[in-house]
């Protein structure tokens, strides 16, 4: 890897998915970067247009903060509708995903998992695979799904369940994950609930002790494209 992507639907989920392994990546002197698709906040409006704009600034503050404490050498926001993304043509959102693969030139791309209890995190999933169909000058070798602890665990239809198959020890970097999350001030939430830094850490020692890491970070490969003359 050496130019990474990270395609998240909402501020926080491109902490709460692999802060430890941007971190990581980062610390090894990868290009690491993040877009997020929605808004975030404006849903818990009745309406969209009634959010309230100084919070929606301040969420962006946030994510900007804790971009830099996990190692973002950028974030970019496209303003989506917060968990109405299933309100937006899906062209929409390929073509908003497109235009940052053809700006960043990613090798890498880590997105959401496509069985989420959350809308907008399977409309982003969709969205990257569509936009990276391997035509043309292909230029992103690989795909990875990440988890989004208080989404990932809590859709139970189990037709399509996270199995994760790759695993990345951030044992030396799981806190950076964890003092990016303290930076959301409308996000962050107090143990038990899964964003909490307790939990957060739980789940590292869960994934950890899978593979034999003291924390680990658990992605799914969707996808990995091997030229010739890279075997």
């Amino acid at each position: 890897m050496k130019k990474v992507l990270v395609i998240a639907a909402h501020p926080d989920d491109e902490l709460l998915g692999l802060g430890g392994t941007v971190r990581k990546l980062a610390d090894a002197g990868k290009e690491v970067r993040a877009v997020i698709l929605a808004e975030g906040i404006t849903s818990r409006a009745d309406r969209r247009e009634d959010a309230n704009q100084d919070e929606l600034a301040a969420l962006r503050e946030d994510a900007e903060k804790a971009a830099g404490i996990v190692g973002y050498q950028s974030i970019d926001f496209c303003g989506l509708p917060d968990n109405r993304m299933d309100s937006v043509d899906l062209l929409d959102i390929i073509k908003t995903v497109s235009k940052f693969v053809e700006k960043y030139h990613p090798d890498t791309i880590f997105t959401h998992h496509h069985g989420d209890l959350n809308i907008d995190h399977r409309r982003t999933c969709e969205a990257v695979l569509t936009a990276c169909r391997p035509v043309g000058e292909y230029g992103v070798k690989r795909i990875y799904a990440f988890e989004t602890p208080s989404s990932t665990e809590w859709n139970y239809v189990y037709s399509e369940p996270f199995t994760p198959n790759v695993y990345v020890d951030v044992t030396d970097t799981l806190e950076a994950k964890v003092d990016g999350m303290a930076c959301y001030r409308s996000e962050s939430t107090v143990y038990p609930h899964p964003r909490s830094g307790e939990a957060l850490r739980a789940l590292g020692r869960l994934r950890g002790s899978n593979v034999g890491f003291e924390m680990a970070e658990a992605f799914m490969l969707l996808r990995e494209c091997i030229a010739g003359d890279e075997l």
